[in-house]
């Protein structure tokens, strides 16, 4: 199995990159793992909506841009599906079990992504209602598939 991050913005501070670092080789085992950064838009303090929506188009393009055709894309959305860990982890075996071997999971950056994005997705997953940092939600994010793994594999993990 291959697990892409397609993310928007470079991770900057030192404690995001060890924590990104030790899900990355705990990971090793289960998966190929990928991570693909996007240059992210400045957004000026007080943008209006419509320059909002320009700087998630622009990033959404070059998301796109990125996107393999045979991978099963899931944008991280605050509207989308919410589940629990051993959910997750099933659904992630259901969808190893009917072929999909390549998993893209998109982030979008601090004004979310496009609805470009949205729409070419297969499916958009929550963890929260909450609003987190893009760089927070990379380490979530990566906590939470290895979670899947090891649910997956009957190896004990940390409720």
């Amino acid at each position: 199995m291959k697990i892409t991050l397609l993310t928007v913005g470079k991770i900057k501070e030192k404690y995001w990159t060890m924590a990104i670092d030790e899900y990355k080789k705990r990971l090793g085992r289960y998966c190929t793992l990928e991570i693909i950064e996007t240059a992210d838009e400045k957004t000026p303090d007080n943008a209006s909506d419509k320059e909002e929506q320009m700087i998630r188009d622009k990033e959404g393009e070059r998301l796109a841009a990125k996107l393999k055709d045979n991978a099963y894309v899931i944008a991280m959305a605050i509207n989308g599906k919410a589940y629990d860990s051993e959910g997750l982890a099933a659904h992630i075996d259901q969808l190893c079990i009917r072929g999909e071997s390549h998993l893209v999971f998109i982030i979008g950056g601090s004004l979310g992504l496009s609805e470009h994005i949205l729409k070419i997705a297969d499916e958009k997953i929550s963890f929260s209602r909450l609003t987190f940092p893009h760089q927070l939600m990379r380490v979530i994010l990566l906590e939470q598939i290895y979670r899947c793994f090891r649910i997956n594999h009957g190896e004990p993990y940390h409720k």
